[in-house]
């Protein structure tokens, strides 16, 4: 895990610099968009449960009600009244969520792990879904990998679970390229569960 945490640093780096370029074009299409912040900031579980506030390209008209499926999990349609125009490619490209570069630079989050929920959602796991806070989350996982948002909270947790039993940096590089395809063919974006 150090390996793995040496690598996130020196890979947030050189892409931070590689793409600052696009975060700009991002930050600027947002600011003209919508009126409110550019980052979205929010709290979420981290390694061991510890609180950190993440950050994301904001895709919402400011004070959009938040919306939740049955399960808890967050709500994505289409056609979601709350997203911005620029907030809609955002989403679907997954450009939003580059923001979350900073959070690894940080030591908060890993580009490869368990998706970070909210910090309500821990009264939701059992105790061996707990054990997906024994890695750091990360910007994509398992489930964001092959399945996007397509299946339940409770099929993410067996899979967040299922990552942590099984890691290795193989593993890591097959959900890099999964999570690469996914996006280009923008698979699974929505859960309509």
């Amino acid at each position: 895990m150090v390996f793995k945490h040496i690598l996130d640093k020196i890979f947030g780096v050189i892409l931070l610099i590689l793409l600052s370029p696009i975060l700009a074009i991002i930050a600027i299409a947002i600011k003209l968009d919508s009126k409110g912040p550019v980052i979205f900031k929010q709290k979420r579980l981290g390694k061991d449960g510890e609180i950190f506030e993440i950050y994301k390209f904001r895709t919402m008209y400011v004070d959009a009600p938040d919306i939740r499926n049955e399960d808890g999990s967050t709500f994505n349609s289409d056609n979601d009244p709350r997203v911005t125009k620029v907030g809609n490619i955002l989403r679907k490209t997954s450009l939003d969520e580059l923001a979350q570069l900073f959070n690894i630079l940080k030591g908060e989050m890993s580009f490869i792990g368990p998706r970070p929920d909210l910090p309500e959602q821990l009264e939701r796991y059992s105790d061996d879904e707990k054990r997906k806070l024994n890695v750091k989350p990360g910007i994509t996982g398992y489930s964001q990998a092959y399945y996007r948002n397509s299946i339940k909270a409770e099929d993410k947790f067996k899979n967040d679970v299922f990552y942590v039993d099984n890691y290795s940096l193989i593993l890591d590089i097959k959900i890099f390229l999964a999570t690469v395809k996914s996006v280009i063919f923008r698979s699974n974006i929505n859960n309509n569960n």
